[in-house]
């Protein structure tokens, strides 16, 4: 990756927030990278300029035909104050399988994983160092040339943004409440469910409106042709662990290939556990469950890492996962992972990249 990136500077840098208070994703660096495409030049311009607004056409695509994605990754701040990323390279990997899918064009390989890198060099600072702490990152593309019609656009911005953040969840690793949705469905096969595109979270506001109306955390989506077959869990990917297998949905097109799935699942191989990529219905969940054999429930994703479910409620009907308590895979998986991820323990699988 030859290209190289210019730097301009603030000239008036924000005051870095407490990490006693840090919410997630409400406040933003002082930088952000940003990189332009054209049809003729392709590619051009990356640059690290001071966070603001950007100026866009009112007709630009990205606002009538959604033509845009986005990716999400951290940056870790260790002991010894090196700055790590965990498995950037399956950021970029996904980004371009996204772009394929909505017609945009792919990036030149390293070329994300570089301006990430660069950027998170600029603001080094802004990585807090408290447990439980860490530095995310927002790379996307939108459309930016204007036109009213349905098709691809010519031109593209790049852009990447960081924001300091604590918990994803303001309680902790503590057992989420989640509501199984009837009504509405995330994904079809043949849909965009396997990427991450703002359309597939837009279509889930109702859902998540109405499960946290009736106090649960997050939404478990059922499959969108038979709705009985699980997939995932708002944000996140689902995993059940039934009578000692740990159960997640396939990869078959409607579920998000996650990055932290992927990590969970090669964990567990690596420590003897059973783990099958199998379709089940949540009715085999509750029955497993009336039967004594429903260990645990999780959700895997970057923003939360593991979050261990203790509440799952479908057609009106409540049981309590784990007497509510988180389990011994989750918080394995958790404790493990985290650790990886900020360099305290030994990283067997190569995972994390030093900035």
């Amino acid at each position: 990756m030859k290209q190289e990136f210019t730097v301009l500077k603030t000239t008036n840098p924000k005051m870095k927030p407490d990490p006693d208070t840090l919410q997630f994703g409400t406040v933003f660096t002082d930088h952000m990278f940003i990189m332009d495409y054209s049809k003729e030049k392709g590619w051009y311009d990356g640059r690290i300029v001071p966070y603001g607004p950007i100026p866009l056409d009112p007709a630009a695509a990205v606002f009538h035909y959604a033509q845009e994605f986005f990716e999400g990754l951290k940056a870790y701040k260790t002991k010894d104050d090196r700055v790590l990323l965990f498995r950037p390279e399956m950021n970029e990997k996904r980004a371009n399988l996204t772009a394929e899918r909505l017609c945009i064009p792919p990036m030149p390989p390293g070329l994300m994983v570089k301006a990430i890198k660069a950027l998170v060099s600029v603001e080094r600072d802004w990585i807090p160092g408290k447990e439980g702490t860490s530095l995310y990152i927002r790379p996307f593309v939108i459309a930016t040339e204007p036109f009213l019609g349905v098709r691809e656009a010519h031109r593209y911005m790049f852009i990447i943004i960081l924001s300091p953040v604590g918990p994803y969840y303001k309680e902790g690793l503590f057992p989420t409440k989640i509501f199984v949705e009837n009504e509405y469905v995330r994904a079809v096969p043949g849909g965009t469910g396997n990427v991450k595109i703002g359309g597939n979270y837009a279509a889930a506001l109702k859902s998540q409106e109405k499960a946290q109306g009736n106090g649960y955390s997050q939404v478990l989506w059922l499959d969108g042709v038979e709705r009985k077959y699980v997939e995932e869990i708002g944000t996140s990917n689902a995993f059940f662990i039934i009578d000692g297998e740990i159960v997640t949905a396939p990869l078959s097109g409607t579920i998000l290939p996650g990055i932290t799935r992927d990590s969970v699942i090669t964990l567990l191989k690596s420590w003897g556990e059973k783990v099958a990529e199998k379709r089940i219905t949540i009715q085999e969940i509750y029955e497993a469950h009336a039967a004594g054999k429903l260990d645990e429930v999780f959700a895997s994703g970057t923003a939360a890492v593991i979050s261990p479910v203790g509440e799952l409620c479908w057609q009106g009907k409540k049981i309590i996962v784990n007497n509510g308590e988180i389990g011994r895979i989750s918080q394995k998986l958790y404790d493990e992972l985290t650790a990886i991820q900020i360099g305290k323990r030994e990283d067997p699988f190569d995972w994390t990249t030093e900035v």
